[in-house]
């Protein structure tokens, strides 16, 4: 019950920030879908870094590391550091400048205008949104297995079914509740100051519980020894990972510079300069949240109660194993704060994941089938209308037979990886034509469906091609598709090359 309160007390400070920023909230399109593009450098590094953290970082890193070992580290969070700081860089940075320039809101405006094609932007909208799904199941399944695992024995009456835990359905329809309620009050604004408090909030705690179970260990060496003795195939990358396997994860952080709701906070930021911390402290939170998560993983595969039994039994819920350690080796007190922080990752990304659908859905889909230009009112309204129809979509889905985390992730991050020599595309080269950049998205549709679909849909977690991740050969066979179909096809307009490249 302590957990539960706990949490309970996290949601309703995010309701009072929601009605907090509807008193700052103007009413116009411009606010609600890029708080008017008015974010300075703190809360611009806050809220991308909040929005791009989900449950794939702390649940997934945790639950991956349990199975595979510190190996897990190197795959994913010393990749990403430094492909994402690239990214927001050399074009982050240049994307948001056009947007500002030409009052972009969306991505695929950018796309349409460069490519000189409305076709195209039709094309990767359900693309897009189609990925945005999985993305929003990793935060959803996360956050239903941690909250049921803190809250086991609360609800034994009510809930026998999950041994008293809060079922992952009621925590879904919880979590996807507040959200809406907020980004209905506030919109982006409301979203980036949540994002902002919940960055804290997750890297705060992340770093707390990683201290309390390094003591309740006897010390992160003794744990580490512990793991040594019993399992030292833990702390090497040992045959786990081939070194094609290992490679092929630099592909993934790629995803960054092509999920929608990144690039909507991308378009909030002030001036140029808005950018630097993101540039210089991305990496840093990164190691702040993977490294604590990580370590705790490994730790869990020799932590020993002292009745003898494993820390993660048999029959645990999928993605439970930090909220298994916390419980065990830590306060009830604590474990609720843990649930907060990991429903903050969470939700740190849901709320933007939403709105960017929302605001790609309004703006260029139904705006241009209706053929009329709509007030800041209906704007706004229809905003809302989608959001929550997209929300209901994903809740829905979570209901499913849940899948790992990081797997999930995994595939989710390949298909926008693959899309992202669209944007390089858009961005450096000249000659980049429309039809190049329809066809790197179709094989990029064609190659990721194939390989999910032989994987088992996600259920083969060790699943490769040709020895490496997927993501490999898709955005290969993206890029190589893209320059291959642009150099045949006619060159872009003058006009649109004055335009997008000045002299």
């Amino acid at each position: 019950m302590t957990q539960f309160a706990v949490i309970c007390a996290y949601l309703v400070v995010l309701i009072a920030v929601g009605l907090l920023s509807n008193r700052a909230f103007r009413r116009t399109a411009q606010d609600f879908f890029l708080a008017s593009r008015s974010i300075g450098p703190v809360l611009l590094m806050l809220s991308v870094f909040g929005t791009a953290m989900t449950a794939f970082s702390l649940v997934g890193s945790t639950g991956e590391s349990y199975r595979r070992g510190i190996g897990v580290y190197g795959l994913m969070a010393s990749w990403s550091g430094l492909v994402h700081a690239g990214v927001f860089r050399f074009a982050g940075v240049r994307l948001w400048a056009m947007g500002r320039k030409h009052g972009y809101t969306t991505q695929i405006q950018f796309f349409r205008d460069r490519y000189e094609s409305a076709a195209l932007g039709l094309m990767l909208f359900p693309v897009l949104a189609g990925l945005v799904v999985p993305y929003v199941l990793v935060g959803l399944l996360g956050a239903g297995s941690v909250v049921q695992a803190l809250t086991t024995g609360a609800f034994p009456d009510s809930f026998p079914a999950t041994a008293g835990g809060i079922p992952p359905w009621l925590t879904g329809l919880a979590i996807t509740s507040v959200v809406l309620l907020y980004v209905f009050a506030g919109g982006l604004r409301a979203a980036a100051w949540a994002n902002s408090i919940q960055a804290a909030v997750f890297i705060v705690t992340g770093i707390t519980t990683f201290l309390v179970i390094s003591s309740k260990l006897g010390g992160a060496q003794a744990a580490t020894q512990a793991v040594a003795a019993a399992h030292p195939e833990k702390l090497v990358r040992g045959d786990a990972f081939g070194h094609l396997h290992f490679f092929s994860y630099c592909f993934i952080p790629l995803s960054i510079g092509m999920f929608p709701h990144v690039y909507q906070h991308w378009l909030t930021a002030r001036s140029a300069s808005s950018f630097k911390p993101l540039l210089v402290l991305h990496p840093v939170c990164m190691l702040l949240v993977w490294l604590p998560c990580v370590l705790i993983g490994v730790w869990a595969t020799a932590a020993v109660m002292p009745d003898g039994s494993a820390v993660v039994p048999p029959g645990s819920p999928v993605n439970s194993e930090l909220a298994i350690m916390v419980r065990k080796l830590t306060s009830p007190l604590l474990g609720g704060i843990l649930g907060a922080g990991i429903l903050a990752a969470v939700m740190s990304s849901l709320d933007s994941q939403f709105l960017a659908i929302g605001s790609m859905f309004t703006n260029d889909v139904a705006v241009r089938l209706l053929g009329r230009t709509l007030s800041d009112g209906q704007l706004v309204r229809l905003g809302r209308l989608i959001v929550a129809a997209v929300a209901a979509t994903a809740y829905l889905f979570s209901l499913s037979e849940p899948r790992s985390v990081f797997t999930l992730g995994v595939w989710c991050f390949s298909g926008y990886a693959s899309l992202f020599p669209v944007a390089v595309a858009a961005l450096y080269w000249r000659r980049a034509t429309a039809q190049g950049a329809m066809a790197s998205v179709l094989v990029t549709v064609a190659l990721g469906l194939w390989f999910f679909h032989d994987s088992g849909y996600g259920r083969d977690t060790s699943y490769l091609f040709a020895g490496m991740l997927p993501v490999a050969t898709m955005v290969a066979a993206s890029t190589v598709t893209l320059i291959a179909t642009s150099l045949a096809t006619k060159p872009p307009s003058g006009r649109t090359i004055r335009k997008f490249f000045p002299e």
